[in-house]
């Protein structure tokens, strides 16, 4: 069984940054065959963390994505009607009984599997990323119960299919809605929230090898002071590492208050957002000055008009 220890250096190989916490977590789910619940603002990387864990156990990945209206055969299974009712046809006139042809056609080669029933029946314990649970119903919610409790699914066609390895699941939520008692029971829990500012700059080390390390500091104070608006849409590390790469690829050196403006949209991801922005537009100074040199533009405070031309009206 892989340690926290070797789960954490096995992650930071593969670019991602988690801490104690974090490793000691995905060590008891492995241990205790659990799923974790993953729950955190947008973009922290919960969603990458079940990629990175199933790359490190050398399994597969195999992703349900949740939605509003999702339903249980969306995620277990469906019937391929198309070459049903192809075969049906082809054997019309053969010798076949009509309950030879039935069994033939509700047979598992016109079985199309789903996220659920793929998790159930590899042969190797694949890592199942049920993500953004809390953008389904609570209905889908209660049938997710029962197949975490038993694994095993029924098809009326074909009978009982049982797990043949159990897998490693990781169910993640950004909190739309609250889940229920019973599915936080079933789990192990884990909050992930956004990274304090010496992780910040870690992460940015670990993923963007070619980023100075003053551009780095100044991308993670910005960040930093920029959660603390009141935004709608906080900016993840999603949008750190965008943001550092949109740099990089402008080669710039150090962010300064004309970099800032022109590359807003990596960071910002909602209009109103600019408004706040532009009546704050001082609390992003110190993060501006950081590690620049005197009369450099980085030591500049931002334009007193920052932002204020894209927070207008827009015209329709």
């Amino acid at each position: 069984m892989i340690d926290a220890t070797s789960i954490r250096e096995r992650f930071c190989a593969r670019a991602f940054v988690v801490d104690d916490a974090f490793a000691t977590a995905l060590q008891l789910t492995l241990a205790l065959e659990k799923p974790l619940l993953i729950e955190g603002p947008a973009g922290v990387g919960k969603t990458e963390s079940a990629k990175v864990l199933a790359d490190v156990l050398e399994t597969r990945l195999i992703r349900l994505q949740c939605y509003e209206g999702l339903d249980a055969m969306a995620a277990l299974y469906e019937w391929n009607y198309t070459r049903q009712m192809l075969h049906a046809r082809l054997t019309e006139a053969g010798a076949l009984s009509l309950d030879e042809r039935e069994a033939q056609i509700f047979s598992e080669k016109f079985l199309l599997k789903r996220p659920l029933l793929e998790a159930i029946t590899e042969e190797q314990s694949p890592v199942l990323l049920i993500d953004e649970v809390d953008r389904a119903d609570e209905a889908f919610e209660a049938f997710l119960l029962e197949v975490l409790a038993e694994w095993q699914v029924t098809i009326p066609e074909l009978g009982t299919i049982r797990a043949k390895r159990k897998p490693h699941v990781i169910v993640t939520s950004n909190r739309t809605r609250e889940l229920s008692d019973a599915l936080r029971r079933r789990c192990l829990f884990l909050w992930v929230p956004y990274p304090s500012l010496a992780q910040e700059i870690e992460i940015l080390r670990v993923r963007m090898p070619g980023l100075s390390e003053r551009l780095a500091r100044q991308i993670a104070r910005v960040m930093q002071a920029l959660r603390g608006l009141p935004l709608q849409k906080p900016p993840g590390v999603a949008e750190s590492l965008d943001w550092a790469l949109a740099l990089m690829s402008l080669h710039r050196e150090h962010l300064d208050a004309r970099t800032m403006e022109q590359t807003l949209g990596c960071v910002l991801k909602v209009y109103e957002d600019r408004g706040v922005l532009a009546t704050h537009r001082t609390i992003l100074d110190p993060a501006m000055e950081d590690g620049a040199p005197a009369g450099e533009p980085g030591g500049r405070s931002l334009d007193p008009d920052f932002g204020i031309g894209s927070v207008s009206t827009p015209r329709h």
